[in-house]
């Protein structure tokens, strides 16, 4: 074998994938060489300290200011025939490297390949084709009416890509009770984890894999078969539960006419009034459902409808009493057009 063919062998090997080391050591190769063929020539003012820095990487990228030039035949040659060939294949060289990585690191942020570095985020698990979709717009739509807006990721075993690319963040594992793969969704940092699968044993799996990753999260959890609910709540009592229901709803539209709009209209981010809650802060005095009934609507043109005692909703109170008493940790619920983000707590006492 020639040695020219081994040398071309040699090349192939190390420039084919443009690994970083390599350009780095073609880098300081060219830079030492130029550095040396230039002094050889007597060009001086060129490979003065910083000045050679600067001439080197305008020359070599073709930017070329002019305020730097050679003065000597032997190192205009140099130039001509070594420094701008060279430098141009580097320059290219490291463009190509640069927007491959920005591509690669794009498509995989797309099929959910890289892992998350995010904390007090709302974390979706489980994929349901358009119920997903429609659950992820009212999501980011209760979000945006939100002070802090906490980012949103969406966790999936399907094969898909990211749905909302630029607007939630996207990883798809193998397995939704595996530590390595949750752990790129960040799911002990979620503060909320809504878990909507197909499969409801699925969900249960994964729900009670969630609760002892993070006990602390508000965990939602959406079941087709509702005598599964009573099973999970039994190992994780602080799991909320939401079984469908539209057989309720039928019902209720057949004595009532008009129910089933009116929940849709309570439930809605888009129509009219919605339901809403807020947790009544550690600083704020007790407060009677009276003045809260009267101050709130007079003041927020909103309604009061029931509260939950220290936030426990299980103990949830709806239409109390007007003489019964809140305090702070009770978390109440609210119809208003839109949410509360800055209520005078002070002010709903006041007589």
């Amino acid at each position: 074998m020639s040695p020219w063919i081994k040398l071309r062998k040699i090349m192939m090997r190390y420039f084919a994938e443009s690994r970083w080391y390599t350009i780095l050591g073609v880098t300081a190769f060219y830079a030492v060489t130029t550095y040396w063929l230039l002094y050889a020539a007597d060009e001086h003012d060129l490979i003065a300290d910083v000045d050679f820095v600067y001439w080197l990487a305008v020359t070599a990228s073709t930017v070329g200011y002019g305020d730097l030039s050679p003065t000597t035949s032997a190192g205009k040659l140099i130039v001509a025939f070594y420094v701008i060939p060279l430098g141009l294949s580097i320059f290219a060289m490291v463009i190509g490297r640069v927007a491959a990585w920005v591509s690669l690191q794009w498509k995989k942020g797309l099929l959910g390949m890289n892992s998350l570095h995010l904390d007090k985020h709302i974390l979706v698990i489980g994929w349901n084709e358009q119920r997903t979709m429609l659950l992820l717009d009212l999501i980011i739509r209760e979000r945006d009416a939100m002070p802090e807006r906490p980012d949103i990721v969406l966790c999936v075993k399907a094969d898909i890509a990211n749905p909302l690319p630029g607007v939630i963040e996207f990883v798809k594992v193998d397995s939704f009770n595996k530590d390595e793969d949750m752990d790129r969704a960040c799911v002990s940092n979620a503060r909320t984890i809504l878990i909507d699968n197909p499969q409801d044993d699925v969900t249960m799996t994964t729900s009670l894999y969630c609760s002892k990753r993070n006990p602390d999260a508000h965990l939602v959890a959406y079941f087709d078969d509702e005598s599964l609910v009573g099973l999970l709540q039994d190992h994780c009592p602080r799991v909320e539960c939401t079984p469908s229901v539209a057989v309720e709803m039928l019902a209720k539209a057949a004595f009532d006419p008009g129910s089933s709009m009116l929940h849709h209209d309570l439930l809605s981010v888009e129509e009219g009034q919605a339901q809403f809650s807020v947790k009544i802060p550690e600083s704020s005095p007790a407060i009677s459902v009276a003045k809260l009934f009267t101050n709130l609507k007079r003041k927020h043109d909103a309604i009061f409808i029931g509260y939950a005692p220290n936030s426990q909703v299980k103990e949830m109170v709806v239409n109390p009493s007007l003489d019964v008493t809140l305090h702070a940790g009770d978390t109440l619920f609210y119809i208003a057009e839109r949410r509360i983000n800055a209520i005078n707590w002070s002010s709903l006492n006041a007589d």
